[in-house]
């Protein structure tokens, strides 16, 4: 996926790669890794790529995407049946399909979200629906099939074309969740930095799970398994906001930004954001550019330490502020962390936090910590701290080497200063771990640092002097829950091949089942037979491997080894995960 091409819509992109012969077919990734090579020059609206010395290709974007097959133009001799045409579609991030120019769009193009109560539809509406969710469902589970190893441009395109179809038939929250598919698999196979295994099951997961949900939900199910296609804004009168911090946005689907954090006098939670196309200069950038909301000119890195009395309020579920004509805002003054009305936000217990974060509210945490020093992980160092005795590890927010992440932690490790506030975002897992995106000046608690934003200087600290970590994470014992979790990743990156090949671990299945987790062992047992089911034929040649039945096994280990994960992590902050998607803690401990 290359951030210097602009977006294209999933319809786009399926057309072009659709049209293609056999034969070019075959050779779509090759001519994706040829395209990315080459220098992409923007001019307004328009990028052109030169394919070769004689040969441009144009890639025609108004209002930021590609909505037409034809906006895609090339100049060689077999176009417009071309394989450039279909490579720059693949190569490039995938576009919202929602009306552009809306400036009330939610922060990311790939967010489910909820939906206003549907009505009742007719007969061939439903039948369409089901034909959506099945389309999706198999296209997805062809994809987890291959890997991303193995999924390659055209299992996306034939994504792209069951999320497309999904959303015709009035099913966005099955489109965006098949789009993410799609822009997390790019993201692994060219090596984005911000890619992670776990996004993309969970993302597989979540796919998988709504196509396999709609055929039989009604009511209040089914109108949250259908979604909608845009964030309901509603009216919020007048706000007086304090802002809290601003953190960078830099996602693998493409899109970066900055989203500034605030809060009213009642601890609510307001966001301000300017995502759109980009990569790390645009993440960088944003923060120095103007809010867009009301006829104010802080920035969102001013607006981080100062306030915002809006009139003509329009906020989304979420908390976003809306950017309507009617939104009137203008500065106002901050406030310090520890001076009412944030102090409140940190005065709430860190159990009650999580729990709240585990069962769908926000996953910030305020939390107060003496860090105890640098430690190092196979990622990378992290910084360990305790919160009111409990050992909390904080580890950054991006690894992309354009942001101060993880120089900042290092600082922030080695400055040996006490109580310490910071806001992190909570890491779901059986170990209290969170991603440090704020912290308190070392030098001054009236000041704060964006820790993906501002960059913390050696002068900044006590000693002036930073060491290197002096300690690694103890190894411990392998949580018997690893067994099955490893084996759902391995399956998205290698594909059933992969399982089918490596087969049970000798005690596997028993060890999980000695742990007290024997519906662990039976998915396991389960997941490993779905990969190497291959019947043959008559004459001994192996027929098609059911893709149905091994998707459909491993969503199951998928949803158990989430909702295990969601109660170590409640047991391990001393909270409780109930609810939607929530889980009881097994009767036997696995840790």
């Amino acid at each position: 996926m290359s951030p210097d091409l602009p977006p294209v819509v999933p319809s786009v992109t399926a057309e072009l790669v659709g049209a293609l012969p056999p034969r070019l077919r075959k050779r779509l990734d090759a001519g994706v890794t040829k395209l990315v090579a080459r220098p992409a020059v923007r001019d307004g609206d328009t990028v052109r790529i030169a394919v070769d010395d004689d040969t441009d290709l144009v890639l025609h974007a108004p209002g930021g995407a590609v909505t037409r097959a034809d906006a895609i133009r090339c100049g060689c001799l077999l176009a417009p049946d071309c394989l450039h045409r279909a490579a720059a579609a693949s190569a490039a991030p995938v576009a919202d399909e929602a009306p552009a120019g809306d400036p009330e769009k939610p922060e990311t193009p790939d967010e489910p979200e909820t939906a206003p109560e549907a009505g009742a539809g007719d007969d061939a509406a439903n039948a369409g629906r089901r034909a959506a969710a099945r389309a999706v469902s198999d296209a997805a589970a062809a994809v987890l099939e291959a890997g991303t190893d193995g999924a390659g441009a055209v299992l996306q395109a034939e994504l792209l074309h069951a999320a497309h179809t999904a959303r015709l038939a009035g099913l966005p929250r099955l489109s965006a969740a098949a789009v993410a598919v799609v822009t997390g698999v790019r993201a692994a196979r060219s090596g984005d930095p911000g890619y992670r295994l776990t996004d993309l099951a969970g993302a597989l997961a979540g796919v998988l799970g709504v196509a396999h949900r709609l055929p039989h939900a009604t009511g209040p199910e089914l109108t949250d398994l259908r979604g909608t296609a845009r964030q309901p804004y509603r009216p919020d009168g007048s706000l007086r906001l304090y802002g809290l911090f601003s953190e960078p946005v830099l996602t693998a689907t493409g899109y970066a930004g900055a989203v500034t954090w605030t809060a009213d006098a009642e601890g609510r939670l307001y966001t301000v954001s300017d995502v759109a196309p980009g990569g790390p200069a645009r993440a960088t950038g944003a923060a120095d550019r103007a809010v867009r909301i009301g006829d104010t000119s802080l920035t969102h890195r001013e607006l981080s330490r100062a306030g915002l009395a809006v009139s003509g309020a329009t906020v989304s579920p979420t908390g976003r502020l809306g950017a309507g004509a009617g939104v009137r805002a203008v500065r106002a003054s901050g406030v310090a962390w520890r001076a009412e009305p944030l102090d409140r936000l940190w005065a709430v217990p860190a159990a009650e936090q999580v729990s709240r974060a585990l069962n769908g509210g926000r996953d910030l945490l305020f939390l107060e910590v003496t860090p105890v020093g640098a430690v190092r992980e196979t990622a990378g160092d992290c910084l360990l701290a305790d919160c009111d005795g409990l050992s909390v590890l904080l580890t950054t927010a991006h690894d992309d080497p354009s942001l101060p992440c993880r120089e900042n932690l290092r600082l922030l490790a080695a400055a040996g200063r006490g109580r310490l506030r910071i806001v992190a975002r909570l890491v779901p897992g059986p170990f209290p771990r969170a991603l440090l995106l704020a912290a308190e000046h070392p030098a001054d608690p009236d000041a704060r640092v964006d820790l993906g934003l501002d960059r913390l200087q050696h002068a900044d600290l006590p000693g002036g002097v930073v060491a290197p970590p002096d300690r690694a994470l103890p190894a411990g014992d392998e949580a018997p829950l690893h067994l099955l979790r490893r084996r759902v990743h391995q399956a998205v990156s290698g594909g059933r091949r992969v399982l089918a090949f490596a087969g049970d671990r000798p005690g596997d299945g028993a060890r999980l089942r000695r742990a007290g987790l024997a519906t662990a062992g039976d998915l396991l047992d389960d997941l490993h037979a779905a990969a190497a089911d291959r019947s043959r034929d008559v004459f001994g040649r192996l027929l098609p491997a059911d893709t149905d039945r091994f998707g459909r096994s491993w969503l199951a280990a998928a949803v158990y080894t989430d909702a295990v994960e969601r109660a170590l992590c409640a047991d391990a902050w001393g909270a409780t995960a109930t609810g939607a998607g929530g889980a009881r803690p097994p009767a036997t401990p696995v840790h």
